[in-house]
C-alpha cells in the first residue's frame, strides 16, 4: 500500500478544523451515502459494525433534535446543513452471521451482560464515526463533532423501541473559515507517547 500525498493529509488532518459556523450551502444525500460507503470499510472487532447514523436534515427533524441539545450547541446544530447522530446498536451481534460469516461469532457476544456489550459497541462505533468524519473531510465536507446533549432525550426522540443508543453527534456541511478561532495547541510526541 502506498503513502498518500501531503495534500490529502492536509485535507483530512493538518488543515482540517472543527467548525461551529456554517455556510448556507446544502449537503447532497449522495455525498452522505458516499462518505458512509467509504467509512464502513474501516476495521471493527469481528467486523461487528455497531454504528447506526441518523442524518438530521429536515426542519422537522431539527426541531426534534433541538430540545435534546445543551444550550451552547443549539445554534451551531440548527444552522448546520446536517447533524449526524452517531448511534450504536448494543445488539450488534444479531448481524454477525452476515458480517462475520466464517464462524459463529454471534455466540461470542449474545450472552454477555448489556454493560459489556455497550462498552464494545461504544468503542467500535466511535472508531466508525471517526472513519466517517475522515471520509466526509476527504469528500470536501467540514465536521463539527460534539457532546453536549442529553443522551436519554435523544434516544427517546430518535431510537425509541430499538437497541440503539446515542454515542455523539456531529454537524456536517461547509464551514465558514472566516469565523474559525486560532487552532489550539497539540501535544508533542514526547509529551504523550513512548516507544518500548
Amino acid at each position: 500500500m502506498s503513502e498518500i500525498n501531503a495534500e490529502c493529509l492536509d485535507v483530512m488532518f493538518m488543515n482540517a478544523r472543527s467548525h461551529s459556523f456554517w455556510l448556507p450551502k446544502p449537503v447532497d444525500d449522495a455525498l452522505l451515502k458516499r462518505a458512509y460507503d467509504i467509512a464502513k470499510m474501516g476495521p471493527t472487532s469481528a467486523n461487528m459494525q455497531p454504528l447506526r447514523i441518523v442524518f438530521v436534515k429536515s426542519q422537522a427533524a431539527k426541531e426534534k433534535l433541538k430540545p435534546c441539545l445543551d444550550k451552547g450547541n443549539v445554534e451551531k446544530s440548527m444552522t448546520a446543513p446536517v447533524v449526524a447522530i452517531f448511534g450504536m446498536d448494543i445488539h450488534f451481534y444479531e448481524y454477525l452471521p452476515k458480517f462475520f460469516p466464517h464462524t459463529d461469532a454471534k455466540a461470542w457476544f449474545k450472552d454477555l451482560p448489556e454493560s459489556v456489550l455497550e462498552v464494545m459497541a461504544l468503542r467500535n462505533s466511535s472508531l466508525q464515526a471517526a472513519y466517517f468524519m475522515l471520509a466526509a473531510r476527504a469528500l470536501g465536507l467540514d465536521c463539527g463533532p460534539m457532546s453536549g446533549f442529553n443522551n436519554q432525550k435523544l434516544d427517546e426522540a430518535f431510537f425509541k423501541g430499538t437497541t440503539i443508543k446515542s454515542n455523539f453527534i456531529c454537524a456536517l456541511g461547509y464551514g465558514d473559515i472566516l469565523k474559525l478561532h486560532p487552532r489550539s495547541p497539540r501535544p508533542t510526541f514526547e509529551e504523550f507517547c513512548r516507544i518500548e
